[in-house]
């Protein structure tokens, strides 16, 4: 997808006030497998600034999402939404990229508390592999035990349609990174993506109206988009998206053994045999076309709290 400068106003600082009770404690959380100390010293920065108090630690299961580009706006669904900057957090990097203001929130939905991550860092903003995922091991680290992955996407496969989800039963990847060296997953008998909790994020973002399909996801560096001959490649491939996030965070999420769904947003159709293509993408039309699904990604996250 594009990147570009965020268009995000200053941020309160973050505030850690301590009630009488004892704060929930990150290394009691259980989950964390292979988790940092410093992603552990995040984690009780998080819960001591309001996260430890909102029940969030006694919910079953424990739901965290990461909000792709476009879709920050769901933070506003949630009651009782509660927010801090994530590098205030003195872990998570800061983002750039238009559309990932970079906070993470918390609060109710359907009774429950989860937590979210407004925005994320990719590849192509100059980071290394490793602090693509700490966003992954804060939520490991606050006890998340089930996770859902949203990015916004390039349609490739012939038929679909701007603003249709994309949920995902594998992934292609095209970087090839040490995300998890020298512990790689063995995916061969671990999948990536829990089946059940796939099927049944379809199954909701079909009943709240939305056009909602299973695909495969390639995953690419960026920030450019894809040349015809590579979409045809791609589309040869079993490709039915494409993007350049995702699958850094997906395969660290299942290595720390959460459940793990990915929804893609398709933001724009590739056309590669289209004698000539009129069509312009920018970030700020990938930002509008992802928030056209929120309703359909907003059912998947309250089927996911079931």
């Amino acid at each position: 997808m594009w990147s570009g400068e965020s268009r995000v106003g200053s941020q309160p600082a973050m505030t850690a006030q301590h009630d009488q009770a004892e704060e929930p404690d990150s290394n009691r959380l259980g989950g964390a497998v292979g988790v940092s100390p410093q992603a552990r010293e995040a984690a009780d920065r998080l819960l001591a600034a309001g996260l430890g108090r909102s029940g969030f630690c006694e919910s079953t299961p424990r739901l965290g999402v990461i909000l792709g580009t476009g879709l920050g706006g769901l933070i506003e669904r949630l009651e009782g939404e509660q927010t801090v900057p994530g590098n205030q957090l003195d872990w998570l990097p800061r983002t750039t990229a238009l559309g990932h203001a970079g906070r993470v929130a918390w609060g109710r939905c359907d009774g429950r508390c989860i937590v979210m991550l407004q925005g994320r860092v990719h590849g192509y903003e100059g980071h290394p592999a490793e602090r693509l995922t700490r966003g992954v091991d804060l939520l490991a680290a606050v006890g998340v035990d089930r996770l859902l992955v949203t990015n916004a996407a390039g349609g490739i496969a012939n038929g679909l349609s701007v603003g249709e989800i994309v949920v995902l039963e594998d992934h292609v990847d095209l970087v090839q990174d040490a995300w998890l060296a020298p512990a790689p997953l063995r995916h061969e008998t671990l999948g990536y993506y829990d089946e059940a909790h796939s099927h049944a994020a379809v199954t909701a973002a079909g009943r709240a109206g939305a056009l909602c399909r299973r695909g495969v996801y390639a995953y690419v560096l960026g920030p450019s988009y894809e040349t015809r001959s590579e979409y045809r490649m791609l589309r040869r491939f079993g490709v039915d998206v494409v993007g350049m996030s995702t699958v850094p965070e997906v395969v660290v999420a299942r290595h720390r053994g959460m459940q793990v769904v990915a929804a893609s947003v398709v933001t724009n159709i590739a056309r590669p045999d289209r004698a000539v293509d009129d069509d312009v993408t920018d970030g700020e039309e990938v930002c509008r076309a992802a928030a056209t699904a929120a309703d359909g990604i907003w059912a998947i996250i309250r089927q996911l709290l079931r």
